[in-house]
């Protein structure tokens, strides 16, 4: 009796053990999801601000040229004014001997254009004021939008770099598993990620999570690849069909979610066994038949479902950085 208690447990610890691996890989699944998510947004934002800064350094340039057309009109006014004022400091010189009343009369005349002339320096000096002001805000707006561009370059760059690194990883693991893509294997990229998807006739028995010899080769091969890229996290998915289980399988999985919990378990077990790869760089979670390729419940749609997808994509960290330095500067 306390042998069997002792094997009853087993089961249940496993189970808890695994439920909480199941929980750790959605929590850090969806934060790769939300990442991702924040990434494409800051870089849609990034390129909105940059449009948005060379509108105002246009409007700015405009105004700016406007201003100086401006103060050219009124330099080339106060300029005539100032010939004027001569000629009339010379004839009143004349006059000054001659008739009084009209003395006084170009003696007024003289004032008021003197304070005209007043005027037109004060605005002369008004407007080159808010021209100088004008033209340091268009140089500190110039400054900032070749700041944000350097960073948009910057950002584009890793995102090319990201692209081009995630084709060389498609390539190289499509080489080093070109023998088993007639066997139920395919290697495809989409965006900055490569899936590499194994159906069930390759890597497990019915209802089993033991991996078989040819599944355990090809996974040996696709850790070779791993090794020589440390940059790359790895994220195992297990994925079922839709048929329910019935009572408890020999792997102790009672229903496809477990099953495929720890169908992606036991793949994530092969990639490190014996390997230099960083287990934090991989996570294994379990899909159930939640996600599958082919939504018809026929027998060639379920079989399709019943598969194991490793999903490679590079590390954001660099590109994460210059997103932080975006957002403090705005």
């Amino acid at each position: 009796m306390v042998i069997a208690m002792f094997w009853g447990c087993v089961p249940a610890r496993q189970l808890e053990d695994s439920k909480a691996r199941e929980q750790q890989c959605q929590e850090e699944n969806a934060k790769l999801k939300d990442s991702n998510q924040q990434l494409n947004t800051g870089n849609n934002e990034l390129k909105a601000n940059v449009e948005k800064l060379s509108k105002q350094v246009g409007d700015l340039v405009a105004d700016t040229t406007e201003q100086g057309r401006s103060s050219r009109r009124l330099s080339d006014l106060y300029n005539e004014l100032m010939k004027s004022y001569d000629k009339l400091l010379a004839n009143n010189e004349k006059l000054l001997s001659g008739n009084t009343e009209e003395t006084r009369k170009l003696i007024s005349q003289l004032n008021d254009l003197q304070k005209d002339l007043q005027l037109k320096e004060d605005r002369l000096r008004r407007d080159s004021l808010a021209l100088l002001e004008r033209e340091g805000k268009l140089g500190e707006l110039r400054t900032s939008l070749e700041d944000r561009q350097r960073r948009v370059d910057e950002l584009q760059g890793i995102l090319g770099k990201s692209d081009s690194t995630v084709g060389a990883l498609k390539k190289a693991v499509s080489d080093a598993l070109l023998g088993f893509e007639n066997k139920g294997l395919t290697v495809k990229q989409d965006g900055s990620r490569v899936y590499v998807s194994m159906e069930e006739r390759l890597l497990f028995a019915s209802g089993s999570t033991a991996i078989e010899k040819e599944g355990e080769s090809a996974l040996q091969e696709l850790a070779k690849v791993l090794e020589k890229n440390p940059d790359i996290n790895v994220t195992v998915e297990g994925h079922t069909d839709n048929i329910p289980i019935n009572g408890v399988l020999p792997s102790g999985a009672r229903d496809n979610w477990e099953l495929s919990v720890l169908r992606a378990t036991s793949v994530t077990k092969i990639l490190l066994k014996g390997t230099t790869i960083d287990p934090l760089r991989v996570t294994a979670a379990g899909r159930g038949p939640y996600m599958p390729v082919d939504p018809a419940n026929t027998t060639e749609a379920r079989k399709k479902n019943r598969r194991t997808e490793v999903i490679l994509s590079p590390k954001f960290d660099e590109l994460l950085k210059v997103l932080e330095q975006l957002g403090q500067q705005q």
